[in-house]
């Protein structure tokens, strides 16, 4: 396959219209995140959801959440009344079934190494279409205790796209539970952090408030 045929179907899967996020997307997602896993997470984690009053009624805003657990992108999205949005890695779109699954649930492809102009246009549209973007700025999953390698692209795209920042601490979906009420997850929703041109007085804010959330350290500095 050529570089050509490459770069056109990776863009095929990073560009998203506003019609793309539509009913039927919006009813699998629900069925899936708010049916499905909240039947475990009610029963087997006994989850506990605070702080749901800090949630805007629109949609300008980018959900920026701790990462502990494979559990944290289907837990934000079964507790939000919006549909959720998440960037995917473009290489997840090169296996048929994934590629199938993520589609449906809203997902869109990114390159880890940089943020293109698809990436930003897709989330304007997502911001048009009453869901919300949702991102891990850790970038990938890390043991509780500390908030350390906080990425800046979250606030960078707050600032781009003019959204303001919805921190979310979540604790215990590290741990592995099977039975019934063995396991206990908190969900701690923050107050808005308004967007702002400075991107790094963004990055501290959503830092020192999912410190509070969590009760985990926040180390700033990006590596």
């Amino acid at each position: 396959m050529s570089v050509e045929t490459k770069k056109t179907k990776a863009n095929k899967f990073s560009l998203r219209e506003p019609s793309f996020y539509n009913i039927w997307r919006r009813i699998f997602l629900y069925l899936v995140t708010s049916v499905g896993y909240m039947v475990r997470y009610k029963l087997v984690y006994r989850l506990e959801v605070q702080g749901k009053e800090n949630i805007p009624k629109h949609s300008d805003f980018i959900i920026a959440a701790n990462h502990l657990s494979t559990l944290d992108p289907p837990l934000i999205c079964g507790i939000m009344p919006q549909g959720v949005a998440y960037m995917a890695k473009k290489e997840l779109f090169e296996n048929l079934f994934l590629r199938w699954w993520l589609d449906w649930l809203g997902a869109f492809a990114v390159d880890r190494e940089k943020l293109g102009v698809s990436t930003i246009k897709t989330v304007k549209a997502i911001k048009s279409t009453g869901w919300v973007l949702a991102m891990f700025p850790q970038g990938t999953r890390q043991a509780p205790g500390e908030i350390s390698n906080v990425k800046k692209g979250f606030a960078s795209l707050a600032k781009t796209t003019k959204c303001g920042i919805l921190p979310i601490g979540i604790t215990g979906t590290q741990e592995v539970h099977r039975w019934p009420f063995t396991g206990k997850i908190i969900v701690r929703i923050g107050k808005l952090i308004p967007y702002s041109d400075n991107v790094d007085d963004m990055v501290q804010k959503w830092g020192e408030s999912i410190e509070e959330l969590t009760g985990f350290k926040y180390i700033p500095g990006e590596e």
